[in-house]
Formats: structure tokens, sequence, C-alpha cells
């Protein structure tokens, strides 16, 4: 009786060990749909220098705070992200946790990428793990104040937007659009403004900011005359995928990153057609916003 008694426990431990490791396998990421992930994030392009390689860190991000430098998130085992584990690099995408060094700067749009769905995030870790290892060092910020980290944290605690976890990715078009815009491909990061702390200012959601990114102007893109009123859904799109206009003007600076991606690597262009059709869908339906951002060639 004894024996069967241990005989069974064993192999009760057996199945347990089989089911806790098809969860873990299920849970893996698909670097295929992470690299679509990657494509609608604009290629991480703040993980990039502009000479590249792709994720090997280095890509400058000026705030009135110092300047900032993205960091290497190749698998390299010495200077990258080749020794963390998945959670741990979630963390850091998801709540601004670096290993071993704390709450990220809120240059690090974490809080953003807060409502990201687990499935997407665990498929954008699984594309990071395929990106060439590049040894480089982490390049230090600068003008970054004494104490950064504890402002950092109450910075967090006190600005930082709340976001619930989108469970799955929306089926509806336009729904799937605003997760995109707000969670993903972050153009309510880079398009709304902030106030003197660095706070996301909501009331002016979407609506340009004179202080975007690399500290360039970023326009208006409501539906409202002082934005984007007269675009349609196909401008909008061929926007994404081109760079140029319906004035057949051309993006610059940023947004020319992440359209063209980075380093050689996927940015707007490369995303799927229909999924560049629901950003364009639901900025077609946010509120238009009185705001008007002059272009830096007016």
């Amino acid at each position: 009786m004894v024996a069967r008694t241990w005989l069974l426990l064993q192999a009760a431990v057996v199945v347990a060990a089989l089911g806790v490791r098809e969860s873990n396998a299920m849970e893996r990421g698909d670097a295929e749909r992470g690299r679509t992930l990657f494509a609608l994030a604009g290629g991480c392009g703040c993980h990039t220098a502009k000479d590249g390689p792709v994720g090997a860190g280095g890509g400058e991000v000026p705030t009135p705070f110092g300047k900032f430098y993205g960091t290497n998130i190749t698998p390299d085992v010495e200077t990258g992200i080749g020794t963390w584990s998945d959670e741990e690099i979630i963390a850091a995408i998801r709540d601004g946790v670096a290993r071993g060094k704390g709450v990220e700067s809120p240059a690090m749009p974490y809080y953003w990428y807060s409502g990201m769905t687990d499935a997407d995030v665990r498929d954008l870790v699984a594309y990071l793990r395929t990106l060439p290892a590049v040894r480089k060092e982490n390049r230090p910020h600068e003008g970054e104040l004494p104490f950064a980290r504890l402002a950092y944290r109450l910075w967090r605690t006190l600005f930082a937007p709340r976001f619930d976890r989108v469970r799955e990715r929306p089926t509806d078009p336009i729904a799937r659009g605003r997760y995109w815009v707000d969670h993903v491909s972050l153009c309510a990061d880079c398009h709304t403004p902030r106030n003197f702390v660095g706070a996301i200012r909501f009331d002016l959601y979407l609506a340009g900011s004179l202080q975007g990114p690399g500290g360039d102007k970023v326009p208006n893109i409501t539906p409202h005359e002082t934005g984007i009123a007269s675009w349609d859904e196909d401008d909008l799109v061929q926007l994404l995928r081109t760079g140029f206009t319906p004035e057949f003007d051309n993006v610059q600076g940023w947004m020319a990153e992440v359209v063209e991606g980075k380093g050689g690597g996927p940015g707007y262009r490369d995303a799927p057609e229909e999924e560049l059709r629901a950003i364009a869908r639901y900025l077609r339906t946010v509120k238009p916003i009185a705001h008007k951002i002059e272009s830096e060639r007016e």
C-alpha cells in the first residue's frame, strides 16, 4: 500500500511538471508575430542609433530634463538583454522596471505600453531574442539629476497615466486602431503634449506638441481643421506606409525614422495594411481639437 501510494505521488509530480512545461511553452511568444509588433512600434527607434545596428542602443531622446539614450535590447549577454528572463523584459516594457536599476525615466513610455496584451508583449519579446547580438555598452544619459531613480519613482506614482491592461487584442477595427495608437505605435505619446512636469495633457489628446521626440514640433492629428480634417483614410495609410502627405510633402525627423525603420529594421511601412488602416480609421473618430502647430517649414 505504501509502495503504491509512493508511485502514485511520483506519477502526480511528473504529470504536474509536464503540465507546467506545457503551460510555459504555450506562454512563449511567436517571433514572426513579434516582428509585426516591432514594425507597428516604429521599430522601437529609441533603441537604435541613426547608423544602427537594430536594437543596439544609442537612439537620442532629448527632453527638457536631459538627453536620454535608448538601451541595448539585443540578446548580447554582456551589454544587452541576453541573460534577462522573459518576465524581466516584460517588466521593463510594461512597468518601466529595469533589472538591477529600478524605475526607468519617463522618457521610456512604459506607461503607454502597460496596456499591451500578454500575448502581444510575449510575441515582441520573442522577436527581440532573434535580433543579432551586438556588444555595445549603454550610453549614459546626459543632464540626469542626482537621485534620479527616486525622482522617477515619484513621477510614476504622481503623474504616470494609468491604463487597464487589454486582455485580448480587439477585433473591431476602430477599437484595434485605438489599441495600436495608445499602446504599441505610441502615436498618442508623440502627438499629445505634456505639462511642465512631463505629465500627459489628455485634454489635448493627439492635438500636437511643440516639444515632441527629438525636440521636434509634432502636428495635430485630430480631425480638426488645424489637424487632419481634410485627410481621408487612404491619405493616412499612405503617410504611414510611405511618409508622404496628401500635399506631396514628406515627413521628417522622428516620424521619418518610425515609418522607415532604423538601422535596416522594420518600421510602420512594413506593418500589415489592415493594421495601418485600423489606425487610420480610429484617428478619424477622435475628438477634433483646435490646436494649430506650425511646422518647421512654415
